[in-house]
């Protein structure tokens, strides 16, 4: 069991991106809690040991990405969303109004968008993330992009 320091250091510093992802690929904040709190616990009970933050982050992301999959197949429920409950992800404007149009796509859009523009990573870090090849990602991203496009309007 990881020490209480231990976790508040990995909820400081991973809290913010992994609601984020859990937010976009579920739609509801209080499902995204409960997922996030659902991979702190699995962090805190396997006690997994990393030579690197980011292979931390990493493990982290995929275990939340995981579960919300796990939610979605479970509840087997369409995503409705009020865009009043949307949290402000993005300061700009501009920016908030893509990311409300972001969280209408399909999920595996959503969280591949999400890791490669907001959370800075690369095709094949998404990859591992998500448990995909590279190739899907690419395909999903190619997607993902079309789909955004024709919702704004674009």
């Amino acid at each position: 069991m990881k020490r209480e320091n231990e976790i508040i250091r990995v909820v400081d510093m991973y809290g913010d991106s992994l609601y984020r992802i859990a937010y976009l690929m579920l739609g509801k904040p209080q499902d995204a809690q409960d997922a996030v709190q659902e991979a702190l616990l699995r962090y805190m009970e396997k006690s997994p040991d990393f030579k690197e933050h980011e292979h931390e982050k990493a493990w982290l992301l995929r275990v939340t990405a995981n579960l919300c999959r796990d939610f979605l197949r479970f509840r087997r429920r369409h995503i409705f969303l009020n865009p009043d409950e949307i949290p402000n992800l993005c300061s700009a404007p501009e920016s908030r109004e893509i990311v409300k149009e972001m969280v209408m796509l399909p999920a595996k859009y959503k969280a591949v968008l999400l890791l490669f523009y907001v959370e800075g990573y690369q095709i094949k870090e998404v990859a591992g993330i998500l448990g995909v090849t590279e190739n899907t990602v690419k395909k999903r991203l190619q997607r993902g992009r079309e789909a955004l496009k024709q919702r704004i309007g674009m």
